[in-house]
Parts: structure tokens; C-alpha cells; sequence
């Protein structure tokens, strides 16, 4: 990727959101989660072939689940039973040991029914298990190449922290999503409705009302206290996403922070955020705490009431004990998934909210994609054509005007001029980072927008001023200019940068870890590193973007002879600030305020007695001082 240098030339702006001011919350909130499910549904029963067992794994768990359901519903039956059977009203001795053991064998039903339970419902998580792990899987590949395919103009606004953490949240919530809508809201219900019709049955009407309005009541209380709970989970949520940002962002410019000692005041940051985020997590305990003694009132008055009606229905000898235990096993079979609904709920609907921000970013179009049909770039001398090209960041701020460049195929031209005057600008059209507002890009004849992106990406290579390596070893980032290469291809790429004797002088040579964008090798060493991995690409078109402009005076002529040498049978397009590193060019053109105002060969140029020449004097007076 080109230097992005937002110092010198204006900042993309972005045009604005369109106003949801006259949506409603609410309405709009519902809107994306039922936007959100949607989306999520497909990786629950897929339509593309290959996935049939995705299908019948959904369906087999569902089966467990029914089984699992009727066993519980049918389990206090047995408790029942067992009761009765050791409550005899009299008689003979011989049928007293009968009840007896008819108690022993229906308490053994009760434990291997329960067991029963809990053993369908783990067959049920087992055989869900891979279904909801795919899911996770194939949707964090899909974000994470998504956000490969957006343009420039994104990733230069973006905070890596927040984004990460939006990221974070909404894979992880696609599991839950899955196995809780699936597997928590359907099965309450279905287990309500099954111990209402037990309770009108075996019982009194009047029990199945107490019971239908107590829930009622719980699901109404539980349900307005979780929408309050939810959105100060969100606002804690967003104290998070900030103070994760301020923490990556500081850990980023670690050195920056040293230079400018400026500990204390990165540690206020990230602690202002934390105040922000311990208010909003103070006022979720605060509120589960509400929510939790409201639910419990709630089903303890119902429990209660059922319990009453069911004690005078055996004084009066309407019922019997074993009823009276059914009773209470049922009222405590509601009690428990019910204490556990608006944890549920609050969790699907923070899920929604978390997915609903990371389907929000893969709905965020791409700025540049492959036209439709789009063939391969074919390069055969590498001829660059910059052709009547405008081009601007917004509408309003242009920065290249009327631009016109030929650089031949082998030949090396250079681009010069103040900043500001959008040199890099022509570096980021080159790779189609952004498309031209105006005129066209033509590399040997062909339009850049009527080729395929990784084909064009492919024939180019970058020496950009700062080389940004990865956090592996010295081995992996030359090998990143071509995964396929030789271990003897990537020591000649090496060679050919001048840093294979440096690494054999360390311990651990080409598997040395070099560190969290390349910290622990100096900025000429990650130069290198940078060359030999562009050597390794082997491309037949060659930027190199201010490549040197950052090294020391002896660095950068060692690293010039690498360039040199690289930029041999090449077509090289320079972009330099030092106008010593370009003097060989076949051709310097002089850029300011993106236009070309002088160009010719270095000799010309100072002929002319122009711009260039008066930069050429002050760069060597310079140069002259800090030699002196």
C-alpha cells in the first residue's frame, strides 16, 4: 500500500448518512433485527448443495429437543406416583409392600426420566454443535474479507480498536443467536403450553388461569425491564468500544507516547473512558437487580397462590400429596426456564444489536469492484498511461486537474513537487485504490477499470516510504511478495536487497520475529526487508512511493544501489521528495497543486532555471549545512 501521508494532502471526506430522525427508535431497532435474523437464518438451513447435513443435523436436534420436552413435562407424573404410593390409606400387609415397592420403582422412573432429560438435551447441544460453529466460522471469513474488498477510503477513517470489538461481538453472537432462538424462546413456550394443558386436565381450570396470567405478567414485567436494561447494555457496550479504541490506539504509538512522555495523559484518556463505562455497567447491576427481585415477586406470588389452592384441594380431599407435589414440581418446572428469560431475552436482543453493527459494516459497499466481466491485466512492456486525468478526495477538493503522463515501457520517469501537490494521489490511482473522476489510467492500452483488481495488483510492486511488516519472522515477510517461493528464491531476493548477511547475523536468521509492524529492526533493515520481498514479487511495473525519504543520508545511498538495481528491465515510476535520488531518470516531472508544471530530463530542468531548479539549489544548500 502506498505511504498515506494526511499531512500533506486533504483527508477523504465521506458524504453524509441519510437522517433517520423521522424513524422512530423502536421502529427502527425492530427493523434491523428482523433484518439480522434474516440474514442469519440461511446459515441455519442453507440452500447451496454441499450442506444437507447442516439440515439434518437442525432437524435431529430439534427431535431431541421434543423428546427432551415431553420427558420433563412428563416426569413430576412419576414424583407423583412415588408420593401416593408411600402415602397408603391402610391395608393388608401384603398390600402395603406392594405400594412400597411400586414407590421404589416409580422414584427409579423419576431419576432415569430425569436423566433422560438431561441426556437428550446434551445429544441435542452435541449434534448442534458444528452447525453453529460453521456458522460462526463462515461469517467471520465472509467479514473479514469483506473488509479486504473495501477501498482506501474506509480503512484511512476507520478505528482499528472499535472495529475490531464490533467484529468480536457480532461473530460471537451468531452461536447464541442460533442455539438460543432455536433452542431457548420456541422450547419455553412449548414446555408452557404442555404443563397448561396438564394443569386444565388433571386439575382445575382455575389453576391453569393463575398460572396463564402469573406468566403473563412475569413475561410483560420481564420484557419492559430488559428494553431499559438493553439500552444502557448498549451505552455500556459503547464505553467499551471507546476505551478498547483509546487502549489499541496508545498501544499502536507506543513510542510516540514515550517521546512526548505522555503516560499520564493516555492513562486519563483510557481512564475517563473507563469512568464512563464503570457509570453505565453500575446502572446494568443496578437494574438486573430490579429485574431480578420484580421476576421473583412475581413467580413466588403465583407459586404461592397455586400452591394454597392445591393444599385445601387435599384437606378437603379433592387431591392427594402425590397432586400437591406435582403441583409445586410443575410450578418450579416454569419457575426455572422463566428465571432464565430475561437473561435470554437481554442476551438475543444485545446479539441483534452486536450483529446488527457487523451487518451494518457488511453492508458498507465497496468503492471500487471489478466491472462485470473484467479480464486479467495483461502486461507485456508495462507502458503507463496517464491520460486528461481529474481527480479528487470529495467533490469539492480536487486534487489532480487536467493530468497527463506517459511513462514507456522500461523507462523510468519521476514525480516531484511540494507536498500537498498529489504525488501519492498518483500512486493510489495507479493500484485503483480509488477510480479517476475524469479521463483515464491505461497500463499498455488497457483501462485499470476494465481489468480485474488482483490481476493489477499482481504486476505492480511498492517500496513505500515506511515498510509495514507484519509480527512474524523475517522469513514470512520476504515470502509475502510470493507464498510460493523457494527457500533459495527468497535468500536471492535477499541477497539482491543487501540484507542477507544481516540476518545470518542473527540467532535466529530468517525465522528472527521482527515484532509489531517490524519494531525491532531499524527503519533501513524493515527497507530491506521491504525490497527483497518486492525483489521476490518479481513485478514488471515498479512505484516506488518517497522510499528513501526517511532513512539517513548513508542508508539511503546504500539502499539506491538496491533500488537501482531492482528497477533494472523495469518500467519505474518514482515519487521523491529528494531530488538527488531521481537525477538518473529518463524523465522528472514537476507536480504542484496537481498540475504539471515542468518536466525534462535532470539536465533540462536546471537549464530551464524553473521550480525545479530553485528546489534542486535549496535541497543542496541544505544538504551542504548539515554536512558542514
Amino acid at each position: 500500500m502506498a505511504n498515506i501521508d494526511n499531512s500533506m494532502e486533504p483527508a477523504p471526506d465521506f458524504a453524509p448518512e441519510p437522517s433517520r430522525n423521522d424513524v422512530p427508535e423502536h421502529v427502527a431497532e425492530r427493523k434491523s433485527g428482523l433484518r439480522t435474523i434474516k440474514k442469519v437464518l440461511p446459515y441455519l438451513w442453507p440452500s447451496e448443495p454441499g450442506y444437507a447435513w447442516v439440515k439434518w443435523r437442525v432437524v435431529v436436534a430439534l427431535g431431541f429437543l421434543m423428546l427432551s420436552k415431553v420427558i420433563s413435562v412428563a416426569t413430576p407424573f412419576f414424583y407423583k406416583g412415588a408420593v401416593d404410593a408411600l402415602a397408603p390409606k391402610g391395608g393388608a400387609p401384603v398390600a402395603v409392600f406392594f405400594l412400597l415397592a411400586g414407590a421404589v420403582g416409580l422414584t427409579v422412573a423419576y431419576g432415569v426420566a430425569r436423566l433422560m432429560n438431561i441426556g437428550f438435551q446434551q445429544l441435542r447441544d452435541a449434534v448442534f454443535a458444528r452447525v453453529g460453529q460453521r456458522a460462526l466460522r463462515r461469517l467471520a471469513l465472509e467479514t473479514f474479507r469483506h473488509m479486504h474488498a473495501l477501498s482506501l477510503r474506509y480503512h484511512i477513517t476507520r478505528k482499528t480498536g472499535g472495529l475490531s470489538r464490533i467484529i468480536e461481538r457480532g461473530v460471537k453472537g451468531v452461536e447464541f443467536l442460533l442455539r438460543f432462538m432455536l433452542f431457548s424462546i420456541g422450547p419455553l413456550v412449548l414446555e408452557l403450553l404442555f404443563i397448561a394443558v396438564v394443569l386444565y386436565w388433571v386439575f382445575d381450570v382455575w389453576y391453569l388461569v393463575v398460572v396463564v396470567v402469573t406468566i403473563a405478567i412475569y413475561i410483560w414485567f420481564t420484557f419492559r425491564i430488559t428494553e431499559w436494561r438493553v439500552k444502557i447494555r448498549k451505552e455500556m457496550n459503547d464505553q467499551d468500544t471507546n476505551a478498547n479504541q483509546k487502549a489499541i490506539d496508545s498501544l499502536l504509538n507506543f513510542e510516540t507516547v514515550k517521546y512526548f512522555g505522555a503516560e499520564d495523559r493516555e492513562a486519563l484518556r483510557y481512564d475517563d473512558s473507563m469512568r464512563q463505562y464503570e457509570t453505565a455497567a453500575i446502572k446494568t447491576a443496578y437494574s438486573l437487580a430490579v429485574l431480578n427481585f420484580g421476576q421473583s415477586l412475581l413467580i413466588t406470588t403465583g407459586l404461592v397462590i397455586v400452591m394454597v389452592m392445591a393444599a385445601i384441594g387435599v384437606q378437603q380431599g379433592a387431591l392427594t400429596v402425590g397432586d400437591f407435589v406435582m403441583v409445586n414440581a410443575y410450578m418450579i418446572q416454569i419457575t426455572m426456564p422463566l428465571n432464565f428469560l430475561g437473561t435470554v431475552y437481554r442476551e438475543i436482543r444485545q446479539s441483534l444489536v452486536d450483529m446488527g453493527q457487523m451487518f451494518d459494516l457488511l453492508e458498507q459497499p465497496a468503492e471500487v469492484v471489478d466491472r462485470t466481466g473484467a479480464a486479467d491485466l495483461v502486461v507485456q512492456g508495462g507502458e503507463v498511461d496517464f491520460q486528461h486525468v481529474d481527480f479528487g478526495y470529495s467533490r469539492d477538493r480536487s486534487i489532480l486537474y487536467d493530468f497527463n503522463l506517459r511513462v514507456p515501457a522500461g523507462h523510468k520517469v519521476a514525480i516531484v513537487g511540494p507536498s500537498g501537490s498529489g504525488k501519492s494521489t498518483i500512486g493510489r490511482l495507479l493500484f485503483r485504490f480509488y477510480d479517476v473522476d475524469a479521463g483515464a489510467l491505461l497500463i499498455d492500452g488497457q483501462d485499470v477499470r476494465e481489468v480485474t483488481q488482483t490481476s493489477l495488483h499482481h504486476l505492480i510492486g511498492i517500496v513505500p516510504q515506511d515498510t509495514v511488516l507484519f509480527n512474524d519472522t523475517i522469513g514470512y515477510n520476504i515470502l509475502y511478495g510470493r507464498a510460493d517461493a523457494t527457500e533459495a528464491e527468497m535468500i536471492a531476493a535477499a541477497k539482491a536487497a543487501r540484507i542477507h548477511d544481516f540476518v545470518l547475523s542473527l540467532p535466529d536468521g530468517y525465522d528472527t520475529t521482527v515484532g509489531e509492524r517490524g519494531l525491532k529492526l531499524s527503519g533501513g533493515e524493515k527497507q530491506r526487508v521491504g525490497i527483497a520481498r518486492t525483489f521476490l514479487k518479481n513485478p514488471p511495473i515498479l512505484l516506488l512511493d518517497e522510499a528513501t525519504s526517511a532513512l539517513d543520508s548513508e542508508t539511503e545511498r546504500d539502499i539506491q544501489d538496491s533500488l537501482r538495481l531492482m528497477g533494472e528491465g523495469r518500467t519505474v515510476l518514482t515519487i521523491a521528495h529528494r531530488l538527488s535520488t531521481v537525477i538518473d531518470s529518463d524523465l522528472i516531472v514537476v507536480l504542484e497543486e496537481g498540475r504539471i508544471t515542468e518536466q525534462g530530463t535532470h539536465e533540462d530542468l536546471l537549464v530551464k532555471n524553473g521550480r525545479y531548479s530553485q528546489m534542486w539549489q535549496r535541497q543542496q544548500a541544505e544538504e551542504a549545512e548539515e554536512a558542514a
